[in-house]
């Protein structure tokens, strides 16, 4: 019985690894990583880690991908989420022109792409704290999208149009997120049970991915 269940187990897993590509847990040393960093290889049997090391990596909202939302063009998805906090040019009675500490233009940083986006969003939060702000706006509608009520949900919405507008708009992403098949999605870097759903983007993105499947993960 030992060898019967031995021999079932590594047929499994060689149906598995043929799958999908190697690549997506390929081994990298532990000495490389970065602090915040899980590595591909962390992923669990039926997992895959979105990781920047990899062609999945893509799917990151660091990732240069190019989207127009709403008639608005943007370098990639943390390039929006961190222009959010910038003030509209476009809404005068905005109270943020009154600041003058802002480093870059709303327009400067929605098309920002990777951590030269993350970092602008760090210089946003300092300004933030110092004035005691809270509210980010999209268009007209001004909403604290850590309040984990309706400021909240708004954000996810946006945020999962920004993700299938990305799907959409760059060739050949839609293909990569269906090859990956009902495999459980985990970001590269360590997330909070209890953050908002909109920090969640592998959770969106098997949502998304979810649709178009011809039969859907469970």
């Amino acid at each position: 019985m030992k060898l019967i269940f031995i021999f079932l187990l590594a047929v499994t897993t060689s149906l598995y690894a043929e799958d999908f590509p190697a690549s997506w847990w390929k081994e990298v040393p532990r000495s490389q990583a970065s602090g915040w960093e899980i590595l591909p290889q962390d992923a669990a049997h039926g997992e895959v880690i979105l990781s920047k090391r990899t062609e999945l990596g893509i799917f990151s909202n660091f990732g240069a991908t190019p989207f127009t939302l709403d008639g608005i063009v943007f370098g990639s998805v943390e390039g929006l989420w961190q222009s959010l906090k910038y003030p509209d040019p476009k809404i005068p009675h905005d109270i943020r022109h009154q600041i003058q500490d802002w480093a870059h233009t709303r327009e400067q940083v929605s098309m920002m792409t990777g951590f030269e986006a993350k970092r602008a969003g760090t210089a946003a939060n300092e300004i933030y704290r110092q004035y005691g702000l809270k509210n980010v706006n999209w268009q007209d509608h001004f909403f604290d999208y850590v309040d984990y009520q309706t400021g909240s949900e708004f954000h996810y919405g946006l945020i999962k149009r920004a993700l299938r507008a990305k799907l959409n708009q760059n060739p050949g992403l839609w293909d990569l997120l269906l090859s990956t098949k009902c495999l459980k999605l985990r970001s590269d870097h360590q997330a909070s049970p209890n953050e908002p759903a909109s920090f969640r983007y592998f959770e969106i993105f098997m949502h998304l991915r979810n649709e178009r499947l011809t039969t859907p993960c469970i």
